[in-house]
């Protein structure tokens, strides 16, 4: 099938990048946010109550918790804000993220399955469940959304919305129903306090979906140009939408279990490299995942010192500045759409 001679052009810079746009990745900005990320994680490390330099322990706990804590916060970051820059991508739409389409809540709902079939499950079992009902849940909304003829960037988060609310209401009524509200209210809470050494280390999975992701970035971007562009292309589209999603799934999986409910990072993140940077997977990818961890340690470090000696989930910081954000670019899309 013969291609355009403009959709090729414009798909050859996202399928070949010259190897100029690869060495610009280390560009002065780019180092200038890994040591603004740095610091945030020093901070992040001598930030709380315990007084580490006082206490005959407090080294010890300086790396039973607070090292553990901060790598969990980079960890995390990336991923979510790596999953909502994919998702959007596949979906075409800026506005989508795992909490706009209820991924999040159904790998809650994975959770919650696991809890009721298996008393006291491992953390290898919750994440299990979490991966595998989040894989379900996402690919039912792209299945629902392939049969959606009106796709505006306002429609599909309402749509992905109806069914996270549908999700989580299922997930209430079972925890009430069989008195495991204490699980659905954990996840919900999406906090890092009980991070420690021995019950975070999973996250290191999302080093390896990192990697995946860099290695099909090119077919990915493909992918995000429409599945009429993609096959034309030689690109296998419904297996490469699996595939991505099998990454996203194991992404909000892993963080759900270890971690909990992150909402809304993956939708602020992705939209401000997008805005600077463009829609290129590949080169956008280191800039979404550094800009992702500083942004959720800059909110964890907030949310401990704000009613220090005490700290509010983080949760609740990234869903201000994530509900903020959402109204600020549904805005931005109405004003560009007069223009």
């Amino acid at each position: 099938m013969p291609v355009p001679r403009n959709v090729s052009a414009e798909v050859g810079i996202a399928s070949q990048p010259p190897l100029s746009a690869r060495r610009t990745i280390w560009t002065v900005p780019f180092i200038a946010a890994i040591l603004a990320v740095i610091a945030l994680g020093v901070v992040s490390l001598f930030t709380g109550v315990y007084d580490i330099w006082g206490q005959e322990d407090g080294w010890d706990m300086f790396f039973i918790t607070r090292v553990p804590r901060t790598v969990a916060l980079m960890l995390t970051g990336a991923a979510m804000a790596m999953t909502g820059f994919i998702m959007q991508l596949m979906s075409q739409n800026k506005m989508v993220e795992p909490t706009t389409i209820g991924t999040t809540e159904w790998a809650g709902l994975g959770l919650l399955a696991v809890y009721l079939l298996i008393p006291g499950p491992t953390l290898v079992m919750r994440m299990t469940g979490a991966i595998a009902f989040s894989f379900v849940g996402t690919m039912v909304f792209f299945l629902f959304l392939r049969r959606v003829r009106l796709r505006s960037s306002l429609i599909v988060p309402i749509i992905g919305l109806m069914l996270g609310s549908v999700v989580s209401a299922l997930s209430t009524f079972m925890a009430l129903f069989f008195r495991m509200s204490q699980v659905v209210e954990n996840w919900f809470i999406g906090s890092f306090a009980p991070v420690q050494a021995g019950r975070y280390e999973f996250l290191w999975i999302i080093v390896i979906i990192t990697v995946l992701i860099f290695l099909y970035a090119n077919k990915l971007t493909l992918a995000g140009l429409g599945e009429d562009v993609a096959t034309a292309l030689g690109v296998n589209y419904n297996r490469l939408i699996l595939f991505a999603n099998a990454l996203v799934a194991a992404a909000v999986g892993i963080v759900a279990a270890v971690i909990g409910n992150i909402p809304f990072l993956g939708l602020i993140v992705p939209n401000i490299v997008s805005m600077a940077r463009g829609d290129d997977l590949r080169s956008n990818l280191p800039w979404v995942c550094v800009t992702g961890m500083g942004t959720i340690m800059l909110c964890d470090i907030i949310s401990r010192v704000i009613i220090m000696p005490f700290e509010v989930p983080v949760s609740l910081i990234l869903g201000t500045l994530g509900a903020v954000a959402f109204i600020l670019i549904l805005l931005r899309q109405r004003k560009m759409r007069r223009l």
